[in-house]
Formats: structure tokens, sequence, C-alpha cells
């Protein structure tokens, strides 16, 4: 479970919601020169950075979905996995145009033991929505927000929908209201809003400000003590 937005105001501003059950993964705040991120525990004893801000503005985030079987895992040079796509693009390895060229030369698929989608965007708000198994798009109009359902196949996840689950529904009204003075403060409105409890609890909620090139964050819920990370100029 987790949510994810970009808006696109005088600030471009991009906040998620980072829910997951602590008993399947372990995880961390990681702070960087260059480089803001939740590290998730892998196998290979790495925290590596699924969901994270670059300094040059990159903003990569991973959101379960339940796969689909033409996204599944696959070897080969014409195969990358979202996963991997996405630690490139949040470590600056790749570009938002690198990532487009990627999208339409390559087969994007599921990591060998998770079914994730992904939303990237960058300093500009530019913005890519990418489903494996489904394709990609992207988007430039005022907001994008994703949660954990298919948003170009809807059909292939709608069985899935976890009963009582509306967070994209009540996101929309807060991010349509907004004009282009869309602030900090609407930002965390909005996470809080779809913030979740129980054992898919919200462990972390940022938010991402390119114009003061800064993270803005909270752990476990606690919106009463918001933590600032500042990029250094490079």
């Amino acid at each position: 479970m987790c949510t994810r937005f970009v808006y696109r105001g005088n600030d471009m501003i991009t906040g998620f919601n980072f829910d997951i059950d602590l008993s399947v993964w372990k995880h961390k705040v990681i702070e960087e020169r260059e480089r803001f991120y939740i590290g998730i525990l892998r196998p290979d004893g790495v925290y590596h950075s699924y969901h994270g801000v670059n300094q040059n503005g990159n903003v990569g985030t991973l959101l379960y979905v339940h796969g689909n079987p033409a996204g599944e895992y696959q070897k080969g040079r014409e195969f990358i996995t979202i996963a991997d796509l996405t630690e490139q693009f949040i470590k600056a390895q790749i570009s938002f145009d690198d990532v487009l060229q990627i999208a339409k030369s390559k087969k994007i698929v599921y990591a060998p033991d998770a079914t994730m989608q992904a939303m990237l965007s960058d300093v500009q708000g530019r913005t890519l929505v990418i489903e494996p198994g489904i394709g990609y798009r992207e988007e430039q109009s005022k907001y994008s927000l994703i949660t954990n359902y298919s948003l170009m196949k809807p059909e292939s996840t709608k069985d899935f929908i976890v009963s009582g689950d509306d967070r994209y529904e009540r996101a929309l009204p807060l991010l349509d209201n907004c004009k282009n003075k869309f602030s900090l403060s609407n930002a965390f409105e909005l996470l809080y809003a779809v913030r979740q409890e129980g054992e898919w609890a919200t462990r972390v909620s940022f938010v991402y400000s390119a114009n003061k090139q800064t993270v803005y964050y909270i752990e476990n819920n606690n919106f009463e003590h918001i933590r600032k990370f500042k990029f250094l100029p490079a």
C-alpha cells in the first residue's frame, strides 16, 4: 500500500506515503549529500533506494500492485526490472529522457520477488507512470496521482481493490481544488488524509519542494514532527 502524487504549480511539489508491513520488509530513512531515500533491505545486505529523491530533482517511487502475467520477471538484455530502473533514476545514473528511451526500447518487468508499478518525476514535474506488462505514459497536466491499482488498465486490478480503500478518491479533490499555489501544507494535508494504520501502516511520509530543494518528512504518522533535509548546492 502506498500513495504518490506530483503537483505542478508555482512550485513542483511531490509527496509519498510509504505503507509497509514490518513483518515482511525492513527499512530505514537514509540522508546522503546527493540523495534522500527510504532504504529497503534486500538479500544482498544493501538498503536499496527504490523510493527517494536525488539532488537533481529526480523523484522515484515504487508501489505494490497485483501482478499480471505479461509483466512477470524475465532475464535478458531486452528486459529491465522496474526496481532497477527506478533505483538508477533515483541515483541519477539515468535521466528522465533516458527512462523514456528505455521504456520505448526495452520490456520493463517486475522484480523476481515483487510486483510493483512506478511513478517517476523530474525537477520540472515531467512524470512517468510505468506499469510492467501494461505500458507507460507521460503526464504533464496539473497533477498526477497513483496508488496500488492500475491507472492505464484499471479493469486488470479492480477485483483486487481492498474493501474500504478509497485513498485515490479522497486524494483527487484535494489536488483538483488547489490552484497554482499548492503548498507544503496542502501536500501534508493530502498525505494525512490518506494515511494508513494497522499492519500496513504509513511508516514514512515525505514531500519534496523543487523550489526549496528540500525534502520534508515524518515517520510513523507523527505529522506534528516534520523533519527537514535540504540539498546543498552541487
